[in-house]
C-alpha cells in the first residue's frame, strides 16, 4: 500500500500542475475573429482590443494620412478597417491579413497587423528564386 501512494502523489500532482497550466493557456492564446463574427456581435463584452483576421478584399486599399484604409472579408461580410501606421511591406489585395485594435460598431481601428504570403522569392524583375543546390 506504502508503494500506491508513493506514486499516486507525484502523478495526481503532475496531473493538476497540467491541468492549470491547460486552462491558463487557453485563456492566454490569442486567437482572431472573423468579420462575421464582428457584425454578428460574438465578441466578448469584456475584449475591449482583440483581433480581426481574413483577405483583404480586392479594390478596398486607399492610403490615408497616418496609414492605410481597407475592408477584411471573410468571404460572407466585409468589415472596414482603418490601420494606423505604415502596413507591412508585402500587404496587398487579396491576401490574410490579422490586425489587431478596437471595434467601434462600424469601423474597425487597427495599430498592429500581421500578414500571410507564401514561401516563394522573387527577384526585382518578378522571377521566381531558385537557392542553389548546395544551400549556398
Amino acid at each position: 500500500m506504502k508503494r500506491y501512494w508513493r506514486f499516486l502523489i507525484p502523478v495526481a500532482g503532475v496531473a493538476i500542475v497540467i491541468t492549470v497550466a491547460l486552462f491558463q493557456l487557453n485563456d492566454n492564446l490569442v486567437f482572431f475573429y472573423t468579420p462575421t463574427e464582428i457584425v454578428n456581435g460574438e465578441v466578448s463584452e469584456s475584449e475591449s482590443r482583440f483581433r480581426l483576421g481574413g483577405q483583404v478584399a480586392a479594390g478596398s486599399v486607399a492610403s490615408t494620412d497616418d496609414g492605410v484604409a481597407f475592408e477584411v472579408t471573410d468571404g460572407r461580410l466585409e468589415v472596414p478597417v482603418l490601420h494606423s501606421g505604415a502596413p507591412q511591406q508585402l500587404f496587398a489585395e487579396g491576401i490574410g491579413v490579422i490586425v489587431e485594435g478596437t471595434w467601434d460598431g462600424t469601423r474597425f481601428r487597427s495599430d498592429t497587423m500581421i500578414i500571410q504570403h507564401d514561401e516563394q522569392y522573387r527577384t526585382n524583375d518578378g522571377e521566381d528564386y531558385e537557392q542553389p543546390a548546395d544551400g549556398a
